[in-house]
């Protein structure tokens, strides 16, 4: 499937030690979990389970490539509406729902441009010219985004200033190349970039909170695999590595 070209496809294949091989699951997951799934797949793939491939996208062509019959075991959202449409296409397997990590969002600008906001309002200076977020119709990065600023009553007042992108990392890479004044990308994603700077922390108790959903596609060949390691992904086991990354295991 062309789609799937699209998506950064890293497969994980150590073995673990005294545990039957196993034929691959493939984990389709937000882009934003690149670094953090993949570390926490090795760790799973050394100590308790079989071998793990991913296919990283932005969770609306994720999601899009699923209903389309792309041949998937696991698919962990960026949020809830994208694991929604999926859930409505009748491709989730009855009771494997659940939260797996929370995030939270932040402002970053490049950092040859270094600058620390007092409140999210800074962005209306009109030095930020351009800023980018996740596409706001369908990326989760984006809906996030401009729901905290529909809260805040800024939207609108920036909304013409707004550079769509086809994900958070491409918003991200746009700060990076300094062809944006800033972005709205998650926490995680700014913690791991050499050239851009964070600014501003979105507070939890004042943002969308940001939730990162999984599940077991009903056509995966592998429904036992797949639950086990969707139930690593949310033990203390995996904890300390999603902490490493900045994320937290949902409760």
């Amino acid at each position: 499937m062309r789609t799937l070209l699209a998506a950064i496809v890293i497969s994980v294949a150590v073995r673990a030690q005294n545990v039957p091989e196993h034929p691959p699951i493939t984990v389709s997951a937000a882009i934003s979990l690149t670094d953090a799934l993949t570390a926490a797949a090795n760790v799973y793939t050394d100590k308790f389970g079989g071998p793990v491939r991913f296919n990283f996208g932005a969770s609306n062509v994720l999601a899009r490539q699923i209903v389309n019959g792309a041949p998937v075991d696991v698919f962990i959202s960026a949020d809830e509406l994208q694991m929604d449409i999926v859930a409505r296409a009748g491709l989730l397997r009855d009771g494997s729902r659940v939260e797996v990590l929370t995030n939270q969002l932040a402002v970053v600008v490049p950092s040859d441009r270094q600058q620390t906001f007092t409140s999210i309002r800074n962005l209306t200076d009109p030095k930020f010219r351009r800023i980018a977020i996740g596409d706001p119709d369908g990326v989760p990065a984006g809906v996030y985004a401009k729901a905290y600023l529909e809260r805040e009553g800024l939207w609108d007042a920036l909304a013409p200033r707004m550079v769509p992108s086809a994900s958070v990392r491409a918003a991200l890479n746009a700060v990076e190349s300094g062809a944006v004044d800033a972005a709205i990308v998650y926490r995680t994603d700014a913690r791991l970039s050499t050239r851009a700077t964070v600014a501003w922390v979105v507070p939890r108790e004042t943002a969308p909170k940001i939730v990162y959903p999984g599940a077991i596609v009903t056509t995966s060949p592998q429904p036992e695999e797949a639950r086990r390691f969707l139930d690593f992904l949310r033990s203390a086991r995996a904890a300390p590595v999603f902490e490493r990354f900045g994320f937290t295991i949902a409760h």
